[in-house]
């Protein structure tokens, strides 16, 4: 897979699917839709400052490409309830230098839903690396040992990083249920 700038995408299940010259498109950091300008002019209306409605501190991490529709429901789901939450994607751990690289944007979110498939090891080095506690969302991509997610989940709970709290497989509702009561606390 490829993405607007050209760079090839070093996730396996991404070259498996698309073979090499795949075309792909990179997600936005935190695209503003119809909803957010919705709520943005109601919060407007009612005297209340739109930066302190839309910006809510949780962020979404995603591993690769082909985890997007777990993450991009946990995004819905923060937009239904009133947050926006920017979407990293193609961060996995195969390609560390895009995680570091993302590192000082995603340090400044109070809320990580991390979503990745596979052997689910961006939990345990997200959570090492972030003071915000992680909510881990393992998903069924992957193949071989880690079809359906297992390995992932398997991965969330057994990890040593502290701060990780775990959601089922491909649950990004539920994880940003968690993230929305952790916001309010």
């Amino acid at each position: 897979m490829r993405f607007d700038n050209g760079r090839q995408s070093d996730n396996v299940e991404d070259r498996r699917r698309t073979g090499f010259g795949g075309g792909g498109r990179r997600v936005g950091r935190g695209k503003i839709g119809i909803g957010t300008i919705v709520l943005a002019l109601v919060a407007m209306y009612f005297g209340v400052d739109p930066s302190v409605v839309l910006n809510s501190g949780i962020g979404i991490v995603c591993a690769g490409t082909s985890d997007l529709p777990v993450a991009r429901e946990a995004q819905a789901t923060l937009a239904f309830c009133g947050h926006t939450a920017p979407l990293i994607a193609d961060v996995g751990v195969a390609g560390l230098w895009r995680l570091q690289d993302r590192l000082p944007e995603i340090t400044r979110f109070k809320i990580v839903i991390a979503v990745a498939g596979m052997e689910g090891a961006l939990f345990s080095v997200l959570a090492g690396l972030v003071r915000a506690p992680v909510i881990a969302v393992p998903t069924s991509v992957g193949y071989g040992v880690a079809e359906g997610g297992r390995a992932a989940l398997t991965s969330a709970l057994a990890s040593c990083a502290p701060g990780i709290v775990t959601v089922n497989i491909d649950n990004g509702f539920g994880a940003a249920a968690a993230a929305i009561k952790m916001a309010s606390i």
